[in-house]
């Protein structure tokens, strides 16, 4: 995690890129801390990408500044930056080996060949690829061509190891797995980790902070938990995780709560971090599937809802189900994890849902 104590090791300011007529980022201001694991989120085409290649040096900005370690980086070739990238096709050479992979930028570097060997040893050590220098690249799996990507990368020594989607080509297994690998190296080598990615569950496990990115602007800038529990506006809401929107209607917001009526749910009184985008004329609310809760054999709640179930989803360990309230609109999805005993309902049943106006986000 960052020391917030330090300057950062990126600063964004006011950063643009044309393509022509195309605006591909549009004043884009962040700054990014020294030892901070930190994601560009968003769908394909937000400018994630080209937000990173940017700093990396391969697209030249519009207008803007972006400062590396403090210094200003216009002008300035990819190879003369403080900066490292990772790419989605690992862009892994076949006909070396393992070793003379990982050694490749080293080729100018001024080192004894005893002093290269040993420093491709210690990045194949550092990645869990001890062992495997003399290995034929091709023959390696998916995720042994990631790790030697990385510690080709990260034995240049960078003070920023950029991300470009590197998980993307593996499969669910492998890719669960490595999440969990690069989040212990980024850790292990202490240095800044910028990862692009358009999968929100990657972020949320893996980052410090996230931007989530739309059409070339940030739209939030937060911590994981900061992120899920209080979008700011409800496109974000809908793109992290799975959210549910009911409309909304303010009795009082002159007090120190605003007090809303929901249908099917009732009344609730939010505190002002609850509303973050503000209180306007047309509102809804957002809850989480998992903050809504089946009550099973007579267990009770302070607030209770009542509604029948129109679809049901089995996942093994969990069950989704989406649920029409009495008096609502739309439908909401709750989710339920599956204990032993625990019956799952049928199309058609009748449902009771416990609710906690704590976990519900104002949209104006």
């Amino acid at each position: 995690m960052k020391d917030t104590n330090q300057e950062p090791i990126i600063a964004l300011q006011g950063v643009h890129k044309f393509y022509g007529e195309y605006h591909a980022l549009r004043g884009i201001d962040a700054e990014i801390g020294q030892g901070e694991f930190f994601s560009l989120l968003g769908p394909s085409g937000c400018g994630k990408t080209t937000l990173l290649r940017a700093i990396a040096g391969f697209e030249d900005i519009s207008s803007g500044r972006i400062l590396l370690d403090g210094r200003d980086v216009e002008g300035v070739p990819p190879n003369k930056r403080p900066t490292n990238m990772v790419f989605q096709s690992y862009a892994i050479f076949p006909h070396l080996s393992v070793a003379e992979n990982v050694g490749f930028g080293l080729r100018k570097s001024g080192m004894s060949g005893s002093e290269k060997q040993t420093a491709v040893g210690e990045a194949l050590e550092m990645v869990g690829l001890g062992g495997f220098g003399s290995r034929a690249a091709h023959a390696l799996s998916g995720g042994q061509r990631q790790r030697v990507a990385l510690a080709r990368a990260l034995i240049l020594k960078p003070k920023v190891l950029l991300l470009d989607e590197p998980l993307s080509a593996l499969d669910k297994k492998m890719r669960e797995q490595m999440q969990t690998e690069l989040r212990r190296l980024q850790r292990q080598v202490g240095i800044t980790f910028i990862l692009v990615t358009h999968d929100q569950e990657e972020a949320l496990i893996m980052s410090d902070r996230i931007a989530v990115m739309f059409e070339g602007e940030i739209a939030q800038l937060a911590p994981p938990q900061a992120l899920y529990r209080r979008p700011t506006n409800r496109r974000v809401g809908e793109f992290i995780g799975m959210m549910n929107f009911l409309p909304a209607r303010v009795i009082d917001s002159g007090g120190a709560t605003v007090e809303v009526e929901v249908p099917g749910l009732g009344r609730a009184a939010l505190a002002p971090d609850q509303c973050p985008a503000g209180i306007g004329s047309e509102a809804s609310i957002g809850l989480r599937p998992e903050s809504l809760t089946l009550l099973f054999d007579g267990q009770s709640a302070d607030r209770v809802a009542q509604g029948v179930v129109e679809e049901h989803t089995y996942y093994g360990d969990m069950t989704y189900y989406d649920v029409r309230l009495d008096g609502a609109p739309n439908t909401v999805s709750v989710s339920m994890r599956n204990m032993p005993g625990r019956r799952v309902l049928e199309r058609g049943d009748r449902a009771d849902l416990a609710w906690d106006a704590r976990a519900m986000v104002l949209f104006g």
